[in-house]
């Protein structure tokens, strides 16, 4: 146990870099280096699990987008509890005009080949929610086109893509709801 321990104290800076590398490159594909001059990981606030419409199951952390000092945008957890194959843990970038830089999904354990196409590495859909905002499409249209809505959904897999432009949807509402504190405009508590 004296080696297991040694070596897990040898490696734990490495794993930690690591991990903060990877989690550096989810958020900059959100807000490219271009859009901030901010460390987006270090530029954090916490997000409590209480939350509904975020619907976390844990105290998560959002990201704040600076440029020039200012807050332009950022970056919050959702989770889409109703996903096929249970939570779809997502990021959802948000300009301070309203409007999605992107959304990233981080976490799923949905059907491979089908509901597994909300992840960018095995489809483009996600890219459908930049630049849309609560009036674009109109509240109506926050579905999957089946129940005419705006966003596609997956041959064969309806629910799943559903899922996510709600969490996306609730993200939004969040973000408009807690816009003062989010964006630094007053010192609401979240």
């Amino acid at each position: 146990s004296v080696a297991i321990g040694w070596t897990y104290l040898g490696t734990k800076e490495q794993i930690d870099l690591q991990v903060k590398r990877a989690e550096a490159r989810q958020l900059l594909e959100i807000f490219p280096s271009n859009t901030h001059d901010n460390d987006l990981v270090e530029d954090t606030f916490e997000i409590a699990a209480d939350i509904p419409l975020l619907a976390l199951r844990e105290t998560r952390r959002g990201y704040r987008v600076r440029q020039g000092g200012e807050v332009v945008g950022v970056i919050l957890p959702a989770t889409a509890r109703d996903g096929y194959s249970g939570d779809i843990k997502a990021l959802v970038g948000v300009r301070k005009d309203g409007s999605v830089a992107g959304v990233r999904v981080v976490a799923h354990k949905e059907t491979p080949g089908l509901g597994d196409k909300v992840d960018l590495r095995k489809s483009d859909w996600i890219l459908k929610f930049t630049d849309r905002s609560l009036r674009d499409p109109q509240p109506g249209g926050w579905t999957v086109r089946k129940e005419g809505g705006d966003f596609d959904q997956f041959t064969g897999a309806t629910v799943t893509p559903r899922a996510v432009i709600i969490a996306t949807r609730r993200a939004l509402e969040y973000a408009e709801l807690h816009s003062n504190h989010l964006f630094e405009t007053t010192t609401n508590i979240l």
